[in-house]
């Protein structure tokens, strides 16, 4: 009897098994929406900026005309222009922030613009210096990546201990084209995923291609151009109705 009882909860488990492994996860990455120093060409960094009434005014007209992809549930930046914008887009859903998903840290080179910073031997050195290179008391694209990618690994392990399929990551340019450029199918230079503000990209998650390779599919750009707004809308789509009834 013992054994029986052995072999049925060797099947059960992978039965749960096979279950979470053929599920497609979601994860939606935005960028922020626009400030008013956004048009400066600053390294504006962790300088904590709100988003300006043209930012938001552009957001809300992106939701009207084009359709965001649903979320049950939003991780943000720390940073309040972040946090805007989960609120505008996803204003009914819980809103989360994560320190993993915050700005580069530029260091002594926050809140300079290129203009200033050129011929100085710190900014040419950092330029030059490749991946592992930080600015004078910054952060470097490694430390950046390193701790991001943490960040994704505790929210796709959310996604799977609790069976949420759709979740969005409300953070900057900076953080989503490094992510990319080093996780993301099909393979491109990091410039090549430059979004504009309140844009991003789905990327799809398996357990066995991120556990393995740590990798992920990019798969549609962000926000839906095609979709019929009010067909997603009386489907419950977007309010997170679809979810409760399914």
């Amino acid at each position: 009897m013992a054994s029986v009882k052995k072999i049925r909860r060797f099947v059960e488990t992978g039965r749960k098994g096979m279950y979470f492994s053929l599920i497609t996860y979601k994860i939606h990455l935005i960028r922020h929406g626009r400030t008013a120093e956004s048009s400066e060409g600053l390294y504006l960094g962790r300088t904590d900026l709100p988003l300006s009434a043209a930012g938001k005014q552009q957001l809300l007209e992106k939701a009207s005309q084009f359709t965001y992809p649903p979320a049950q549930m939003v991780y943000t930046s720390p940073l309040q222009r972040c946090v805007q914008t989960a609120e505008i887009l996803y204003p009914d859903r819980l809103t989360l922030p994560l320190e993993a998903f915050n700005e580069c840290d530029f260091g002594a080179f926050t809140g300079k613009s290129f203009a200033q910073l050129k011929n100085l031997p710190d900014y040419q050195k950092w330029v030059e210096g490749g991946f592992d290179a930080a600015p004078p008391d910054g952060e470097s694209g490694m430390g950046l990546l390193s701790r991001v990618l943490g960040g994704l690994q505790e929210v796709f392990s959310r996604m799977m201990a609790e069976r949420l399929t759709d979740i969005a990551v409300v953070t900057h340019g900076g953080v989503i084209m490094s992510l990319l450029a080093a996780c993301g199918f099909p393979k491109r230079e990091m410039r090549q995923w430059v979004t504009d503000f309140g844009g991003g990209f789905t990327i799809l998650l398996t357990p066995q291609m991120w556990m393995r390779d740590r990798a992920f599919e990019i798969y549609a750009e962000i926000p839906w151009r095609g979709v019929d707004h009010k067909f997603a809308d009386d489907f419950g789509i977007l309010d997170g109705t679809f979810y409760e009834n399914n």
